[in-house]
């Protein structure tokens, strides 16, 4: 007799961007349950809410507390959860929608970037065993002084994992607007392939370094958690790419390709080579809660002084200029360029960790086409460059071509 399972489905807002996909949707969970299965649902705003509502928010001259802006931006997933319920009801799935503090799930006090520090399973296996398929509004929790928290943008990937881990769930579907995880942005290489397995780390760095089919910590908890995780279509019935510990027998070099064009980079000219310099540049930008990520550093011939460039999110390139120049007297740097027309390009792969020359390969590749590389920086399963802007989509292509991806 086939193994009933238990099963988290999470749909995000391109899944759920009007009424005809939130049926659609609902027809997926239907299928599952009559296979014998169990569902939990996990939703997203729909569509643009999110993004809507913080528009919103920004028309104001905002001086007040982010537990307000919290309570704003949950509301989209209340509306989609309820929605979600009622459309499973309509066609004989019994369904009930819940927010975050009904369950709950609890949060610690970060409004804006919580982080779950626990989940009840109580309610929800009530429901399970009285055969209720539970919507649950991802992205939210609440902390113990009773507040709506939020758990940072693509925080319903992590809701999801969450509960998949909590009630032992055999797997957690993440349905997207795309067939699974590919070897590169298929608007971008027309030649990339679906790919059907991915370690845990792989797809850690992937999405670290900007596939934006998962959210980081999602994967990150996953994989902590050995929760299955399958990425899969919302609309089309294909099978989607599964994220495990599982070994490939079969191991490529590199499984993907992967850019981010949210990137700046800041050189630091005529610092001082002095200990504690760096120390004073990047404690201040922590300080800020800027997240720093390339570094490389130039020391004069004569050892008095050097030449820093970083890269930060471009989001936060207005407030890095600032923190650098409240403290430019002290580091006693000569001049400061800023530079947002760069771009990120990383190859990820399991197989780096046992092949030799792949670097190689890939500057070779790039400095036969006449591409500059700005900055490197690798991790054991992936290379990541910084290049020109305007010569992204030339690198994807070639990096692609170079390591037989096709």
């Amino acid at each position: 007799m086939k193994k009933k399972l238990l099963i988290i489905k999470k749909f995000g807002g391109t899944s759920l961007s009007n009424i005809g996909k939130i049926k659609k949707a609902a027809l997926l969970i239907k299928k599952e349950i009559l296979l014998g299965n169990k569902v939990v649902v996990v939703v997203s705003a729909i569509g643009k809410t999110t993004d809507k509502l913080q528009s919103l928010i920004n028309s104001f001259s905002f001086n007040g507390s982010l537990k307000e802006v919290d309570a704003i931006l949950s509301s989209g997933e209340q509306a989609s959860s309820g929605l979600m319920a009622i459309a499973l009801n309509n066609i004989n799935i019994k369904s009930r929608s819940y927010l975050g503090w009904q369950i709950p799930i609890l949060t610690n006090s970060s409004h804006g970037k919580a982080r779950i520090l626990d989940i009840s399973p109580v309610e929800l296996k009530k429901e399970l065993k009285k055969g209720i398929t539970p919507v649950i509004a991802g992205f939210q929790g609440v902390t113990d002084d009773f507040r709506i928290s939020t758990i940072g943008r693509g925080g319903s990937d992590t809701t999801a994992v969450a509960l998949a881990s909590k009630l032992l769930a055999d797997r957690c579907d993440i349905h997207t607007d795309v067939d699974g995880v590919f070897t590169a942005d298929p608007r971008w290489v027309k030649k990339a392939k679906k790919i059907d397995n991915l370690t845990y780390d792989e797809m850690l760095e992937m999405a670290s370094v900007g596939a934006q089919v998962l959210e980081p910590r999602s994967v990150s908890l996953a994989k902590n958690n050995n929760v299955v995780l399958w990425v899969k279509s919302s609309f089309r019935n294909v099978i989607g790419t599964k994220i495990d510990n599982s070994k490939k027998l079969e191991k490529r070099n590199v499984s993907g390709i992967v850019f981010s064009k949210n990137d700046s980079k800041i050189t630091l000219l005529g610092i001082p080579d002095k200990p504690g310099i760096a120390a004073k540049i990047f404690g201040s930008l922590a300080n800020e809660d800027i997240n720093v990520d390339m570094i490389v550093q130039n020391i004069s011939s004569d050892g008095k002084y050097s030449d820093l460039t970083f890269t930060i999110s471009e989001t936060d390139l207005y407030r890095a200029k600032k923190c650098i120049n409240n403290i430019k007297n002290d580091i006693k740097v000569k001049n400061i360029l800023p530079d947002s027309n760069v771009a990120k390009i990383s190859i990820v792969g399991i197989g780096m960790r046992t092949n030799a020359g792949i670097a190689e390969d890939m500057f070779k590749a790039l400095g036969k086409k006449g591409i500059n590389i700005d900055l490197i920086s690798t991790s054991e399963i992936k290379i990541s460059v910084l290049i020109s802007r305007k010569n992204l989509k030339k690198a994807i292509n070639i990096l692609h071509q170079t390591y037989n991806l096709g």
